[in-house]
């Protein structure tokens, strides 16, 4: 009696020694990801998927900046951090991390559903930021008042719409165009505003399921065939920067991005995948 009842004790302790451990090794598995808050919806759309998956958590940050982001890699405050246009590779791989590009997505302007218009040209997207054009009926969309949005000029989407379209490079943007600070700040506005207008990017637009609207440019359409091809040529690079040393939880989310599920989790959210 008494060795069947250190048998069953030794069982216990047994699974409860299994459990506690599948409980570390669950707590253990988490990426902490931090900051280019345009990259920052498709690596959430992946991190769902990969989450659910493999059971490990992907914990997203507020956005760091573009310094603070590498000294938290570097300090171990996050296991990965996101990044895109004008990063410098060179700087980052001599601090013992690696670059990895994931996707490109192209750089939209996108109007709230209401405004009823599909297509600009690039010298009517400027008449809007001059404050020259202030409703969409002139455009042949809806009697609405235009609401225009922008980024910061630190941040991509602007630099890359100053870039691309000449009547921008230089504009000082009057005080009636809201500026966005997050990436986030400028997608509630464009999917909540009524005649609301601004720059985002494709995967924004695609995660608003209708809400918002990608429009046509100057006759080109911001899809995955054009982007691909160059025609469209507003785009941002997605990146993600490890350490050298990344635990293999870390690589493993790293080889799911690139693998053909994750490349088609980046092409479902309006992006293209790069392998």
């Amino acid at each position: 009696m008494r060795g069947s009842m250190r048998r069953i004790a030794f069982a216990f302790l047994c699974l409860a020694t299994v459990l506690m451990l599948a409980v570390t090794a669950q707590a253990q598995n988490k990426i902490a990801i931090d900051g280019s808050t345009g990259t920052a919806p498709l690596v959430q759309a992946l991190g769902k998927a990969f989450g659910a998956k493999s059971g490990t958590a992907i914990e997203i940050g507020k956005g760091l900046g573009t310094r603070a982001r590498i000294d938290a890699l570097a300090g171990g405050k996050i296991d990965i951090a996101m990044a895109s246009h004008g990063l410098k590779v060179d700087d980052v791989t001599k601090r013992g991390m690696t670059v990895i590009p994931i996707a490109k997505t192209a750089v939209v302007f996108a109007v709230h559903e209401s405004a009823n218009v599909a297509a600009l040209t690039e010298a009517q997207v400027c008449a809007i930021y001059e404050g020259k054009h202030t409703d969409w009926k002139g455009f042949g969309g809806a009697t609405l008042t235009v609401v225009a949005h922008v980024r910061p000029d630190s941040e991509v989407d602007t630099e890359v719409i100053r870039d691309g379209i000449a009547c921008l490079k230089a504009m000082t943007f009057p005080a009636a165009v809201k500026v966005m600070d997050k990436s986030g700040d400028m997608a509630r506005a464009l999917a909540s505003t009524p005649g609301s207008f601004g720059v985002t990017s494709a995967t924004v637009v695609e995660q608003a399921k209708g809400r918002l609207k990608a429009l046509t440019l100057g006759g080109v359409e911001p899809s995955e065939a054009n982007v691909s091809s160059g025609r469209y040529r507003l785009v941002r690079d997605a990146f993600l920067i490890l350490r050298n040393d990344a635990p293999v939880h870390v690589r493993s989310f790293i080889d799911f991005i690139r693998s053909a599920e994750g490349s088609a989790i980046v092409r479902a959210n309006g992006a293209v995948a790069v392998r």
